[in-house]
């Protein structure tokens, strides 16, 4: 009866060791799939970040293109006056030259 008694108790043993090997397998599988997930977010992540910099380069620009306006618009009003402060002095010279020609 010794005999089938060991045949039993090895089979359970190689029953156990199958167990326990389908079991770390499915752990590996669970921390390869967990990796595969991390590294997915990670990709994500770096994509937003990307997206956050594309964003914040465009406002950039558009503040420079902004400024930009801002200034080519106070060199017309500067050009502008300009012309105003010229057309004075020319009707400055033009009464001047009225009195001078009045008084002679």
């Amino acid at each position: 009866m010794a005999i089938p008694n060991l045949q039993q108790q090895q089979q359970q043993l190689q029953q156990q060791q199958l167990q326990q090997q389908q079991l770390q397998q499915r752990q590996r599988r669970q921390q390869q799939q967990q990796q595969q997930q991390q590294q997915l977010q990670q990709q994500q992540q770096q994509r937003q970040q990307q997206q956050q910099q594309l964003q914040q380069q465009q406002q950039q620009r558009q503040q420079q293109q902004q400024q930009l306006h801002q200034q080519q618009q106070q060199q017309q009003q500067q050009q502008l006056l300009l012309h105003q402060e010229q057309q004075l002095q020319l009707q400055q010279q033009q009464q001047q030259q009225q009195q001078n020609d009045l008084e002679h």
